[in-house]
């Protein structure tokens, strides 16, 4: 049942309660659906304003099927997945290389909050050099295990981690971990540093994971524009 119809819905026992309604009149506007009870003298008695859609000139929504379907998810059912999916599913130019071991695939470049949401992948073990947050980070483990050099806690497949503004830490993927998979929501940014003096060695932030990204797309082949997707 559409959130329109369930409004109409709601508000009929006020309608019976009043007499000589005319037809009800429904307009649609270019992203938000209006509904009116006229009176017999033409006036609206009554508007319903259905707010399921986004309003005019919202941003669009970023939806990309089956960014990831191993670890948690290996034993999903994708049977209800068609060909499309399968397929950028399949296509490994989408992971955008950062180091040897180590990649990424975006999922929001959102340059006009400061953040970027993406998937991680170590094959095998390595290490993602020191860094401070100034922001918070939240992760979630897809598959796999890591963790940080500073801290005594280990992520596995299905762990959660908030990592509060103010975090100096190392990232570590053990070496007997073939594949490490998990989704990092990093806002503002990450700030690289020399683990013993922490003086200020480089940065990341969503401007430079989608300028690297920008350039990793045209040079296999995608098109340089294939970040523009991603961006909000």
């Amino acid at each position: 049942m559409s959130e329109l119809l369930r409004l109409i819905l709601a508000f009929l026992p006020l309608a019976q309660q009043v007499s000589s309604f005319g037809p009800l009149s429904i307009r649609p506007g270019s992203r938000i659906k209006e509904v009116s009870i006229p009176s017999r003298q033409g006036q609206a008695l009554l508007t319903l304003t259905s707010l399921a859609a986004a309003p005019e000139g919202a941003l669009s929504d970023i939806v990309i099927p089956s960014v990831f379907t191993g670890g948690v998810f290996a034993n999903a059912n994708t049977g209800s997945r068609d060909d499309d999916d399968k397929e950028e599913e399949e296509d490994p130019r989408v992971w955008v290389p950062q180091t040897d071991c180590l990649s990424f695939r975006p999922l929001c470049f959102c340059v006009s909050q400061g953040y970027y949401v993406n998937l991680l992948k170590f094959k095998g073990g390595g290490v993602l050099g020191c860094h401070r947050h100034p922001s918070p980070v939240h992760a979630l483990t897809l598959k796999g295990s890591w963790g940080y050099k500073e801290h005594d806690w280990h992520a596995r497949d299905g762990t959660y981690v908030f990592e509060p503004p103010g975090e100096t830490h190392t990232l570590i993927v053990d070496d007997d971990c073939d594949e490490m998979v998990a989704m990092f929501h990093v806002t503002g940014a990450l700030i690289y540093v020399d683990p013993d003096s922490l003086k200020v060695t480089g940065y990341d932030d969503v401007f430079t994971k989608l300028e690297k990204a920008r350039d990793w797309y045209e040079e296999c082949g995608l098109g340089r524009d294939y970040a523009e997707q991603f961006i909000r």
